[in-house]
């Protein structure tokens, strides 16, 4: 049955509310996510949707016998979008702000090229068809396995298509709670910009739960990275040069990578593996696996799902393996440059936690700290092309080509 004008109207008012200010909480979380989420990062799609379906109704109607709620409806939500667009448009300050702050107001300096116009202004033309996400200067070469295990130790990789070796490397670390996702489904505008740019992108599948228990999941990651060091000089890479990312789950992960380098107990069998990374760009990461900072969804997502299904015993009796486990407890001085992204509407990993790594990561670290709180972001908004993942994807980028720069 076709939803009438008003009923239209009404549900995108909603989902506009919804994105503006979410609900936060342990039940309304994740549904507050995925239709804030979706309506953030497409609002431009969705305002032209809504003043397409309200000059139809006009003309079908006439002002006389239009839907005057209906009407309100509409004009509520294309201020409503209007507003999403303008935040998402914010991310280019935040971003380039957030760098200035941690590398240098004359960063940009150091990067050959340099950024030109283009590359900090929004990539309209690549925005109009959100899903398609590919890019004809980049090859792929998939399913590679990196151990034996079958379909979850397989990676990709994505590459320039003009020959070259000697280049640097990016690990992306898929999200989804731990216990879904595969390597493509997270991380790909990023790597093919990067990929694009002269860089090789390796995007890794690893152990889920409940099958797999913690710590196969980084175990997996680690040794993804051993294989990394040791064959992706035959794809043009540089082994010498890996920096990590990742998002949500995928971000905690590609967290840990950088803070535990050779960590035995993370290393079973292989243990002489080097396991450094030369940076690190989680994206709004887990990082207080243990709840010691006391913070109530901390301990909620500990309660309700990491003792259940990812590591699989009681936290009251095994707390220093959570510990070991957590960004947050692993700091050290010896901390690799990071550049931390958390979107400031996220209800599925509050922003807070995120400000509580990287205090204490500027605290102790010897290397930058570059902090960027995306305005108006929720949880996984950099999944496809938008206004806000684009300034993100750019400025990563430069993160990135300025610690290679300084290596």
């Amino acid at each position: 049955m076709r939803l009438s004008f008003r009923a239209r109207r009404a549900a995108q008012l909603a989902l506009t509310a919804n994105a503006l200010h979410p609900l936060h909480g342990t039940h309304w979380g994740f549904p507050s996510f995925v239709t804030g989420w979706l309506t953030s990062e497409l609002a431009p799609h969705l305002l032209a949707l809504t003043l397409t379906d309200t000059a139809a109704h006009l003309a079908l109607r006439g002002t006389r016998q239009a839907d005057r709620a209906g009407l309100a409806a509409a004009a509520l939500s294309v201020a409503g979008l209007g507003s999403l667009i303008t935040s998402a448009q914010r991310a280019r300050g935040v971003v380039e702000q957030a760098l200035a702050d941690a590398l240098g107001p004359g960063y940009t300096g150091m990067l050959r090229p340099p950024p030109s116009p283009s590359d900090l202004a929004t990539p309209w033309g690549q925005l109009v068809l959100p899903f398609r996400v590919r890019h004809p200067d980049v090859r792929t070469d998939r399913d590679i396995a990196y151990f034996q295990g079958g379909k979850r130790f397989l990676l990709d990789i994505h590459r320039p298509r003009r020959p070259g070796s000697g280049r640097p490397v990016l690990l992306q670390v898929h999200g989804g709670a731990w216990v879904s996702g595969n390597k493509g489904q997270q991380g790909v505008p990023l790597m093919l910009h990067m990929a694009a740019r002269g860089w090789v992108c390796v995007a890794i599948n690893y152990p889920l739960s409940p099958t797999a228990r913690w710590p196969q999941h980084i175990v997996a990651a680690k040794r993804a990275l051993a294989w990394v060091r040791k064959s992706i000089g035959d794809y043009g890479g540089d082994p010498s040069f890996v920096a990590a990312t990742g998002g949500s789950a995928g971000g905690h992960l590609a967290a840990l990578l950088a803070l535990t380098p050779n960590d035995p107990a993370f290393q079973p069998g292989f243990e002489d593996a080097d396991t450094h990374v030369q940076a690190c760009v989680p994206h709004y990461g887990v990082y207080d696996f243990a709840a010691t900072s006391g913070a109530r969804a901390s301990e909620d997502r500990l309660r309700y799902l990491l003792a259940r299904y990812v590591v699989g015993t009681d936290p009251r009796l095994s707390l220093d393996d959570y510990v070991a486990a957590s960004p947050l407890d692993r700091i050290t001085r010896s901390a690799p440059p990071f550049f931390v992204i958390h979107g400031e509407h996220d209800t599925l990993v509050p922003v807070r936690e995120a400000r509580e790594f990287v205090r204490r990561l500027r605290d102790v670290s010897a290397q930058p700290v570059a902090y960027a709180e995306i305005p108006g972001a929720q949880h996984a908004f950099d999944l496809f092309p938008s206004i806000r993942s684009a300034h993100v994807v750019r400025g990563v980028q430069r993160f990135l080509d300025w610690v290679h720069a300084h290596r």
